[in-house]
């Protein structure tokens, strides 16, 4: 495998160097209370910056990794994550791991990670080769139920301990059909299908469970989780709302962050957080927050800009080449990083209900800073493979027109 370090795509390794930059900084504004709780700054700082260090790593190995390679492995890290998300339903499985009441971390080998984050990526690249074999308007059919099948098959599992990233899941497939120029028929009749699902499965949790205060048990217990959490951001109002809880410590403290960072434009400076101190979790979900706390609006825009700029950048590279394979892909995995940064944002401003996605690359997590390297690393593989390309054909395309013989005209 011949290294091309001239087409290295240089717009996404400074999008990327960017992000890793603001989760550093924003690693040791928010993990105050990790590092009082375990008394030592290495542990949990240092695991993380172990982490970005390997991420950093695997997106540079993998953009030199051919892309139909990285196409027939899908398939076979789909066939590993499914295995995985549906041991995470299994009850009494020792190899799953519940955190803050939720079974999705598996441990294997001292190793804990979630394995819906290895089905997302892999059902991105599965999805997409798939949907590149269409040739004809009856191969539209025959792979929109195909694709159909295999992402119901990875977001039944997901659902049961993470509806948020099921739904989100759901976006990005629905997103690629649009893509591949599926018709709308079979589109919108999967949304409203599942739109009617899901608003059926709320009106059963909310009257059969919540409102009786009866407990749900086997694999969607944490249904009622999600119902209280829509019904406390769609209900809540007036002086109760910042009634501080249990339930909305998280929305509280978020708020008052949001609040301090939104009194000057820059914030009150990184380092200069209060609210890291009681807001629970300060560096996973909502670490947006503490962003904003530190770093006003003009932080919280160009955090924004930089992933709407990922999206924008895998748009362009997309629409340069004449290869749906990898449009596809590059398009599923840079809408599904900034899909999620948007939703984790929106969540933390309070203007949506807890869903528990973290930033893409910010929040402290191994699994989920790896992954999104991974998917970088894709992208950029991308991207350099096809530039390569294209240059490769202009050079045969020079050649033979210096060898075709002259003709002059007398």
């Amino acid at each position: 495998m011949k290294l091309h370090f001239n087409n290295i795509d240089k717009s996404f390794w400074v999008l990327f160097l960017i992000l890793i930059s603001v989760a550093i900084i924003a690693l040791f504004s928010a993990s105050s209370t990790l590092v009082y709780s375990r008394g030592s700054v290495l542990g949990p700082i240092g695991s993380q910056m172990l982490f970005i260090v390997l991420g950093l790593a695997a997106a540079y190995m993998i953009q030199f990794i051919p892309t139909y390679w990285v196409r027939f492995g899908g398939y076979a890290l789909l066939a590993i994550s499914l295995l995985l998300v549906y041991s995470t339903m299994i009850p009494g499985n020792p190899l799953v791991v519940t955190i803050n009441g939720a079974a999705r971390w598996v441990r294997i080998g001292g190793i804990t990670f979630q394995p819906s984050e290895l089905a997302k990526l892999s059902l991105i690249i599965v999805v997409a080769d798939q949907l590149a074999r269409i040739h004809s308007e009856a191969d539209k059919q025959k792979y929109f139920y195909r694709t159909l099948i295999i992402a119901a098959a990875v977001m039944l599992p997901v659902m049961a301990s993470n509806l948020s990233t099921a739904v989100l899941i759901g976006l990005i497939v629905f997103c690629l059909w649009i893509l591949a120029r599926i018709p709308w028929k079979y589109t919108l009749s999967v949304v409203g299908i599942a739109v009617l699902v899901l608003g059926l499965g709320y009106a059963i949790v909310e009257f059969g469970f919540v409102r009786p205060g009866r407990a749900m048990h086997g694999p969607f217990k944490r249904a009622t989780t999600w119902v209280s959490r829509i019904d406390r951001h769609f209900t809540d109002d007036g002086a109760d709302k910042y009634t501080l809880t249990d339930e909305n410590i998280q929305e509280v403290y978020a708020s008052v962050a949001i609040a301090r960072g939104g009194a000057s434009p820059l914030g009150v400076l990184p380092g200069n957080s209060k609210e890291r101190d009681y807001l629970p979790l300060a560096f996973a979900d909502y670490i947006f927050a503490i962003i904003v706390e530190e770093s006003g609006i003009l932080g919280a825009a160009f955090l924004i800009f930089i992933y709407l700029a990922i999206l924008f950048r895998a748009c362009n590279v997309s629409s340069r080449y004449n290869d749906m394979p990898a449009m596809l892909m590059t398009m599923g995995l840079a809408l599904m990083i900034t899909c999620q940064a948007l939703i984790s944002m929106l969540v933390a401003v309070g203007l949506g209900p807890v869903t528990g996605q973290p930033l893409p690359l910010i929040s402290r997590g191994g699994t989920s800073v790896l992954i999104t390297s991974i998917y970088f690393g894709i992208m950029m593989g991308v991207s350099r493979e096809q530039t390569a390309l294209r240059e490769k054909v202009n050079e045969t395309i020079e050649e033979s027109l210096e060898d075709a013989p002259i003709v002059t005209l007398e």
